[in-house]
């Protein structure tokens, strides 16, 4: 009998399509063991791709609090079908689990089609993706869903050029190499390359062995844990929590609000993550051993 994959995501771009699809492909390629189901989350409104003037900075308090939009009903392929492993691509939208992504989950499917069912979370990002997959992590431990592994590509450049190409595929819809910036997101020989985990995962599933998976996944590079963008996650959190409620509470003055507000994140880019970084790179050996063990930790499926 053959084994029911779901690959189940959101994308905007295409790239985390890509992703995900090449992950599949060791499934595809063992078609006689394995029925391959995609399934794309639509919302009932979409969001624009490329992002006109400042709308994705007005997605923010609702990216942040997790306010699902609705969403249209998933295929009955993927209703009316239990799968034996799923493979669940998201975005990260200001250090949380995107709006469609959050939309699917807090919707009246997601325990359908999620409950008891393994699930290996993917995620194609510019680089801080850690506490959303935290985030994550409850969800799916709510719908008592086991997460057998995590996969996080990430753009490779270092943090100010690829907040430059990010900007720039975002508001203009190009992503190739342009002047003097690199092409943007994760680069094209990762995403191919990603194909190799998903033989990883094939092989685990098989052999039922997928309590074993993220160890491997892990030493394959799945996952890299940069201890110093974990600090500006933490610190961003706190202030996205002010700026969020703040926000969404004084309605009439939001759109003046959010102007502040990118202007804001746009002095914490330029401004203040250098100093977290000095601070880091300064604290270093004091905090080494304790840095150890949270990228140890990141790096697993457990929830803390």
């Amino acid at each position: 009998m053959k084994k029911n994959i779901l690959v189940l995501y959101y994308t905007q771009s295409g790239q985390l399509e890509d992703i995900v699809r090449n992950i599949a492909q060791p499934f595809e390629n063992k078609n006689s063991k394995y029925e391959v189901t995609y399934y794309n989350i639509q919302l009932k409104e979409d969001f624009p791709f490329p992002w006109p003037g400042d709308v994705f900075f007005n997605t923010f308090p609702e990216s942040y609090l997790q306010i699902p939009s609705e969403i249209l009903p998933p295929p009955d392929e993927v209703l009316n079908r239990k799968f034996d492993l799923i493979i669940f691509g998201y975005q990260v939208w200001y250090l949380t689990p995107s709006i469609p992504t959050i939309s699917f989950l807090k919707s009246k499917y997601a325990e359908g089609i999620l409950k008891d069912t393994p699930v290996v979370t993917v995620s194609g990002t510019r680089n801080m993706w850690m506490l959303s997959q935290e985030k994550l992590k409850v969800y799916l431990k709510d719908l008592k869903t086991p997460l057998v592994g995590n996969i996080a590509l990430v753009d490779r450049h270092d943090n100010y050029t690829s907040v430059l190409t990010i900007l720039r595929w975002m508001t203009t819809g190009k992503k190739e190499k342009s002047g003097v910036l690199p092409a943007a997101g994760v680069s094209d020989e990762e995403i191919a390359g990603s194909a190799k985990y998903g033989t990883i995962i094939e092989k685990h599933l098989s052999e039922h062995t997928l309590s074993d998976l993220q160890p491997e996944l892990v030493k394959n590079g799945a996952v890299e844990i940069r201890a110093f963008l974990v600090r500006v996650e933490k610190v961003g959190n706190k202030i996205f929590t002010v700026w969020s409620n703040l926000i969404i509470r004084k309605k009439e003055k939001r759109p003046l609000l959010i102007k502040f507000f990118k202007v804001y994140l746009m002095a914490a880019i330029w401004i203040i993550s250098p100093i977290v970084l000095v601070l880091h790179l300064l604290t270093t050996p004091i905090f080494w051993f304790k840095r150890k063990k949270q990228r140890e930790y990141l790096q697993g499926i457990n929830l803390k």
